[in-house]
């Protein structure tokens, strides 16, 4: 092998390293239980215009497969519970199926998986026993049309079956379930498929009887007298959702498994509920959301498995109006069926965010805010935060009305504005708010207004804002990519 060969092949290996470390993904699950569904192609439309490049189907719905083609958008498909026994009883009905919902489909929609059931073991605990069954003939379906490498198959279950994760380290499968989930593992391993878990820090937080502070569940940084650590391997758990993705590496460890990645097939939080239900609500569900985003697109997993990125689902695009349940249920879409966000987010990391209308949304101090806790977040803004506070200085154009509240509107939706794409949400210690109304005035113009496009004065910045709890930076590993490229044209010409 020749210097220049070889220098190509680590080059080449090294981009593929890279490639895997960016190449995490935020993908939506498409629920269809909804008064005034959009057309498939609207819905189609709706992924593409904002980015959404992997969806989950609860079923294998023919209009939305059609949709799909020729957009490179990966497509996981469903069976649904219903479906899992006859599949599971009978080969030939999974190959069928494989043929009807599969086959038919491929290649112009790019179907990369099969979830068989949702959260079979926890809500139809009799048809367990078929389970692995049905997911082996599946397989082999695949296997006979030559699809088993592109489409992989596993089943979504919930955190329900772990019945104590915490300590992460301490967790185990119910052990119930010891025979099927050790098929389940088998399978996955043998078939090189990942695990697909639910996991809702939302109801974590709600029915864990105040044990974690609600920061921990909405990716908030902690104070250091509330870290929460793992006391038998000192890890340091910035979230639930990391403290329960790596219960599920702990329990799948338990029965002797190791390296089979985790999907996050859902996660969300509902933006709205009933009056038994204060924590669902838009902010809430905004700061989850968009902190949940920024964590996995930095591609890096959870303490015991920091290289493996933990992909995720977001439940879900559109709220579901026609499910059975309490108010929540029906609100944890984050669009509305017009193709308007239910609030701002940004998926991956682009500079573009979602706004939930055209005219633009805004970042303001809420009416009422503690003074202390408006100046403690205006200095914070314009100092740590990186906001341009040069507008509200004595003599500048927004410097009047002379009150902190002013102030603060101005600093932090010009912080907000900026941040937002990069995990920066509209809370400042609970005392601001979203609005769509333009907080202008004739002599002073907010950021992101559409009456000017500098939104005051532009004097640079002299400080950076956070990159999120997580840190890391998708961009930085583009551009070392862009690099690794021009370095392999190089050594490939001499």
């Amino acid at each position: 092998m020749t210097l220049e060969t070889w220098l190509a092949s680590v080059l080449l290996l090294t981009i593929a390293m890279l490639t895997t470390t960016s190449g995490a993904y935020v993908g939506v699950n498409i629920g269809t239980d909804v008064s005034d569904l959009p057309s498939a192609s609207k819905i189609v439309d709706i992924l593409r215009g904002n980015q959404i490049t992997h969806v989950r189907l609860y079923d294998a719905n023919v209009h939305l497969l059609q949709a799909l083609s020729n957009t490179s958008i990966e497509v996981m498909v469903g069976v649904t519970n219903e479906e899992v026994l006859r599949i599971g009883e009978s080969p030939s009905a999974a190959a069928a199926w494989i043929n009807k919902n599969v086959v038919a489909y491929v290649p112009s929609t790019n179907i990369t998986a099969i979830a068989v059931g949702s959260e079979v073991l926890s809500t139809i605990p009799n048809v367990a026993p078929v389970l692995v069954p049905a997911m082996n003939s599946l397989h082999k379906a695949l296997v006979a049309a030559n699809l088993n490498f592109q489409v992989k198959v596993s089943t979504p279950q919930s955190m329900d079956i772990i019945p104590k994760p915490f300590p992460p380290s301490a967790a185990n499968f119910n052990s119930s379930w010891n025979s099927t989930m050790y098929q389940l593992l088998q399978f996955l391993k043998n078939t090189n498929s990942s695990y697909m878990l639910n996991a809702y820090p939302y109801y974590g937080y709600t029915k864990g009887d105040g044990i974690f502070p609600i920061e921990y569940a909405l990716f908030r940084p902690l104070p250091s007298v509330k870290q929460i650590v793992d006391p038998n391997t000192l890890f340091h758990y910035n979230s639930m959702f990391d403290a329960m993705v790596d219960a599920t590496y702990y329990s799948i460890e338990a029965l002797n498994f190791k390296n089979i990645p985790i999907i996050v097939t859902e996660t969300g939080w509902p933006s709205f509920g009933g009056a038994n239900e204060p924590d669902a609500t838009e902010e809430n569900a905004e700061l989850y959301i968009n902190n949940m985003i920024q964590r996995v697109m930095n591609g890096s997993g959870p303490p015991s498995q920091p290289d493996i990125a933990i992909n995720t689902y977001i439940y879900e695009l559109f709220n579901e109006d026609k499910v059975n349940g309490p108010v929540s249920e029906k609100n944890w879409g984050i669009f509305y069926t017009n193709g308007s966000t239910v609030f701002p987010l940004s998926f991956g990391a682009s500079d573009q965010i979602t706004a939930g209308n055209s005219s633009g949304v805004f970042c303001v101090a809420k009416d009422g805010a503690d003074t202390d806790k408006l100046q403690a977040g205006l200095s914070w803004a314009c100092g740590q935060g990186g906001a341009n506070c040069a507008a509200i200085q004595q003599g500048q154009p927004c410097y009047l009305p002379n009150n902190v509240k002013s102030h603060a509107s101005y600093a932090y939706n010009d912080y907000y504005q900026k941040k937002h794409s990069s995990g920066g949400t509209c809370d400042f210690d609970g005392t601001a708010t979203i609005t769509s109304k333009d907080p202008s005035s004739s002599s002073c113009i907010f950021t992101g207004s559409s009456n000017s496009s500098n939104g005051g004065l532009s004097i640079p910045p002299t400080a950076l804002g956070p990159s999120g709890p997580f840190g890391g930076s998708v961009n930085l590993q583009v551009c070392s990519l862009k690099y690794l490229i021009s370095a392999i044209a190089v050594f490939l010409a001499l």
